[in-house]
């Protein structure tokens, strides 16, 4: 593949993309976790969810400020690298960035100060409101980001200018477009599910060290009780997502499958190498029938090949195939880990089951893996597009850049993006590795008084016996 400007540009995209995802898709669902906390504290007046609030909260900010940090960078690319593309669909994905800020932003902003800084400052229904409405926030967010994504899977309500200038016709079939009451919720359940493996893994982290059980026991026995419901449901809007791409993105659908010939009926085809050059899988692993019932729901439909299409309206192969295998194994996974682990918590046969919490433990990163995956599916499942059918991601590119200048970009991104990553990462890490401070820790008169604001912190030792925890 010749290095051009075209495809240094889409590799510092989605390298930039891939590590900013990493932290809404943690914070949105973390920003929920909060919420939760607080109401049940509310309501029930026990410490712990005050301990557990207090503990994530921590890790909410600094993950948090990443995610702002790594996105930043993004919106700057659309005029370096895309200026052709803000300046076609600028009409359109302008103002919906913009409400993002109107409203997301409005209120992460006017509350996320009360959320850090105001525990201990305002009524404990006022500091709940505040948390509330952040994770009202990172919604909004997401859901003004997907509603721009979608109109670049699938757009509707425009028209085309003699310009070529895309311009809005009808904003409720932009905004309410049916596609995104499929993808916005499916986005939202991975950030939950993402969050909630990460809880219940720190907590089964703890248990293996044998220090703050009880405030291990807690996440891992909330979380895990979470994910068993929330996963099955991830999974029915993954499948309708499928569905969507089946009737409308069928060069995309055929990727996904590896298909390459028409077939009726079709085979679901669950391992192959598919080998772009041959068009032909190698070592191919497949079930008669299943794909047309996965494909159509019954089991004789015609199912689209991608050789019906021409060669230069195809999407790559080999990524898609195997990013969407990859999300489907992390989900089945989590589903698998999210039952068997609700199932032992009643017993409370969970704290004995080592070999279950190793397993949980090092879960962790699933959530995050089924996200980046799902979206190299969609993204590059969608090329050489970048709005469907209508507008080409050669066409969409800055004209006159040098390979030169992107490069240099991209290896400045690249030790930048590092360099914060790494700090963040392991600042998150050492207050995991400190674990939750205890109430008297907490007290202005504590000897430890201070200890929440170091990274040291009161080892998770110091906790044991402890009310609550996380």
């Amino acid at each position: 593949m010749e290095v051009t400007p075209l495809v240094l540009s889409r590799i510092q995209f989605a390298f930039t993309i891939s590590v900013h995802i990493i932290f809404p898709a943690f914070t949105i669902g973390l920003a929920a976790w909060l919420t939760f906390l607080e109401a049940c504290g509310l309501i029930t007046g026990r410490k712990i969810f005050r301990l557990l609030s207090d503990f994530w909260l921590k890790i909410f900010g600094v993950a948090f400020g990443l995610g702002v940090v790594s996105g930043i960078v993004m919106a700057f690319q659309f005029g370096t690298n895309w200026s052709e593309l803000s300046r076609r669909t600028g009409p359109i994905q302008g103002p919906l960035l913009g409400y993002e800020s109107f409203t997301a932003f409005a209120l992460e902003a006017a509350f996320f100060g009360v959320l850090m800084f105001g525990r201990d400052r305002v009524p404990r229904w006022l500091y709940f409101v505040a948390c509330l409405m952040v994770a009202v926030g990172t919604s909004l967010s997401s859901f003004w980001i997907m509603v721009n994504n979608t109109w670049m899977q699938w757009p509707t309500g425009y028209a085309i200018r003699a310009d070529g200038v895309f311009v809005p016709t009808d904003w409720t079939s932009i905004v309410f477009n049916e596609v995104v009451w499929v993808r916005f919720p499916h986005m939202m359940l991975a950030a939950f599910v993402t969050s909630a493996f990460c809880v219940a893994a720190t907590g089964a982290w703890y248990l293996l060290r044998k220090e703050a059980v009880e405030e291990g026991r807690a996440m891992l026995t909330m979380a895990l009780r979470l994910a068993a419901i929330l996963v099955p449901v991830q999974l029915f809007f993954g499948h309708l997502a499928g569905d969507y791409v089946h009737d409308k993105q069928p060069a995309k659908f055929a990727a996904i499958e590896g298909r390459w010939n028409d077939q009726q009926p079709a085979r679901e085809i669950l391992l192959a190498w598919p080998d772009e050059k041959a068009e032909t899988n190698r070592f191919e692993l497949a079930i008669p029938y299943l794909g047309s019932l996965i494909g159509s729901m019954n089991l004789t439909s015609k199912e689209i090949g991608i050789r019906s299409f021409a060669k230069d309206d195809r999407p790559p192969v080999l990524i898609p195939f195997f990013a969407f295998r990859i999300m489907v194994g992390c989900g089945l996974l989590m589903l698998a880990i999210a039952w068997i682990g609700s199932w032992l918590s009643l017993s409370e046969r969970i704290l004995s089951a080592r070999l279950f919490l190793w397993a949980t433990f090092l879960s962790f990163p699933l959530g995050f893996v089924a996200t980046l995956t799902g979206w190299f599916t969609a993204e590059v499942g969608r090329q050489p597009w970048t709005v469907y059918n209508q507008l080409r991601t050669s066409e969409a590119a800055t004209p006159f850049l040098t390979s030169s200048q992107v490069a240099t970009t991209l290896a400045m991104f690249a030790s930048i993006y590092a360099l914060i990553f790494c700090f963040g990462t392991y600042y998150i890490y050492m207050q995991l590795k400190a674990g939750p401070i205890p109430a008297p820790a907490l007290s202005p008169t504590s000897t430890n008084a201070k200890r929440p604001l170091s990274l040291s912190g009161a080892g998770p030792g110091v906790l044991q016996g402890s009310e609550a925890g996380e």
